[in-house]
């Protein structure tokens, strides 16, 4: 019987992906945490068939890759051309018309392996962070569903032509994109608005005389 690993946060699907793999192994060590939650070291000393990250709130070490059997596969939740973080963000900003839900396998360096397969969908013009980001998770379960069952087939897996098309968005790209100036026009500062307003979350701010001026939404997390 294959033994599993998977690495994630509380998040929509989390339980029907559990449930799924349960369908092929009952072998099945869940790690969940937050950001703020050291490595669990417990995982370094194990040896897996399969490793799954599903929005995972740590970079699965070295350790943990190099001992896997068979595949570590991490579901992205954005496409090839938006690695890294805030992928919804800049999709948002960029004003895109398709986004979409990237299966691939994980190396040292994030948001860089070989793509397994990529899942495509609409962005709507009335959408905003939080409803890309509830019909991604939506997506997101298919295409993970798809490649386990593709996986327990026969142990193994087919890959796509698909290449990641950019480096990964990092965090001070993302702190760059909330960032405000007086010469930026209306239209400027409405793309920003839309593209880092999600919850009660910061979104965009301004610096002016050594203060920082933030806008803040009031909606409840």
């Amino acid at each position: 019987m294959k033994k599993v690993a998977i690495f994630a946060k509380k998040r929509i699907g989390l339980i029907d992906i559990i449930n799924h793999i349960k369908l092929y192994t009952k072998e099945i060590d869940l790690f969940i945490g937050d950001i703020n939650n050291p490595f669990p070291e417990e995982a370094k000393r194990k040896i897996y068939d399969l490793v799954i990250s599903y929005s995972s709130p740590w970079i699965i070490q070295k350790k943990v890759l190099t001992n896997t059997r068979d595949y570590n596969i991490n579901f992205h939740p954005g496409p090839p051309e938006y690695p890294g973080i805030g992928c919804y963000n800049f999709a948002l900003y960029n004003n895109e018309k398709l986004y979409g839900v990237t299966a691939h396998i994980m190396e040292e360096k994030v948001d860089s392996g070989r793509i397994i397969k990529v899942k495509r969908f609409p962005i709507f013009e009335e959408d905003d962070v939080e409803s890309l980001i509830n019909r991604t998770y939506i997506f997101m379960l298919e295409l993970a569903k798809e490649v386990i069952d593709d996986y327990f087939d026969d142990y193994s897996l087919n890959f796509t032509d698909e290449n990641w098309k950019r480096k990964p968005y990092t965090r001070k790209d993302f702190e760059f994109l909330r960032k405000i100036d007086i010469s930026m026009d209306k239209g400027e500062i409405i793309r920003r608005l839309k593209a880092t307003t999600y919850k009660d979350y910061p979104s965009i701010y301004i610096e002016h005389h050594g203060f920082i001026f933030e806008y803040k939404n009031k909606a409840k997390r």
